[in-house]
């Protein structure tokens, strides 16, 4: 198992103790040299939001894996976190459906959470 992997299903992990909602990881290595995976999420309210970024976050962090950037902020409705091989995105529900990343990224391949 690659490394991005493994830090995918950290992500993934640490975002589903926090309840986020419709997580999807994308598999984009065979798209863009930018990362390996990107890993979608959203919340229903601010305090969730922020809680996922901190839990994915901590346990990435654990696991040797430092934030290379994060766009936004506690009063975001989009946070953009890059771990290098992996972007965590943690949206509200709205700003979700608006930028519908998953149709602009419809060339890379949807991983099922037990692939990981």
């Amino acid at each position: 198992m690659s490394d991005s992997k493994k830090l995918a299903k950290i992500a993934y992990d640490a975002l589903d103790s926090k309840k986020a909602e419709n997580i999807k990881v994308i598999d984009i290595s065979n798209v863009s040299p930018i990362a390996d995976y990107f890993i979608i999420a959203d919340g229903s309210n601010q305090n969730q939001l922020q809680a996922m970024c901190d839990a994915v976050d901590e346990e990435l962090y654990k696991a040797g894996c430092t934030q290379k950037q994060i766009e936004g902020n506690r009063n975001s409705t989009w946070i953009l976190m890059d771990y290098g091989d992996i972007i965590v995105h943690v949206f509200s529900k709205e700003d979700r459906l608006f930028y519908d990343l998953e149709r602009i990224w419809t060339d890379g391949k949807e991983i099922a959470p037990e692939e990981l």
